[in-house]
């Protein structure tokens, strides 16, 4: 299994980038979301890989960082779901979107993915639901290296009550990360501040 490449971004094209590394080209297929972001040809960078081998098939899809790597590995996960249709759900929607969608079992969000239709995005909430913690998108969205237990409980449960509010996951998950949340907030406290937020979204 190769863990990761590193080297220089050679070329960028549709759907993938060639990475330069000792004189080797590797091309690695990547999410249109990554792919719109990256840096100049010429540039180093280290693509988090994974390798997926079937018959005659050897195609690596890479990443930018683990979290969304460790993301496209559990849609495998998903019967029906090969590395194409995980490829395509992460150009949709960003990790964290997928978990917020997938816990509040919100499968037209999911469904917008090319080639995923309502009844495999019911298939991926229920065989995933168990998989994901709503937790590590806080975690995800908080810079700190210390984390506080209460903020993080306060502003995953101000996501839930947002959710059954009626409002998106990505919605839902955008006004909360756009508060800063301190340990002495309540979940109701983070609620009615992310309230105000989505009023001006």
């Amino acid at each position: 299994m190769i863990a990761y490449i590193k080297g220089e971004l050679a070329e960028v094209t549709e759907n993938a980038v060639v990475i330069e590394n000792n004189g080797i080209g590797y091309l690695i297929m990547m999410p249109a979301s990554i792919l719109s972001r990256l840096p100049a040809v010429g540039t180093e960078l280290k693509v988090h890989t994974y390798l997926y081998v079937k018959e005659d098939i050897l195609d690596l899809y890479g990443f930018l960082t683990k979290d969304d790597l460790t993301v496209f590995k559990l849609l495998l996960t998903v019967n029906g779901i090969g590395p194409k249709g995980a490829l395509a759900i992460l150009s949709t929607i960003t990790p964290d979107d997928l978990r917020f969608a997938v816990l509040a079992g919100d499968a037209k969000t999911i469904a917008k993915a090319p080639g995923i239709g309502n009844k495999t995005a019911q298939k991926l909430i229920i065989e995933l639901k168990d998989k994901l913690k709503i937790e590590d998108v806080i975690d995800n969205s908080v810079q700190d290296s210390v984390v506080q237990a209460d903020a993080d409980t306060a502003a995953a449960e101000a996501v839930m009550a947002l959710t059954a509010l009626g409002y998106s996951a990505s919605d839902a998950t955008r006004a909360v990360r756009m508060i800063e949340v301190t340990p002495d907030m309540d979940s109701e406290a983070v609620l009615k501040a992310a309230l105000k937020k989505l009023a001006f979204m």
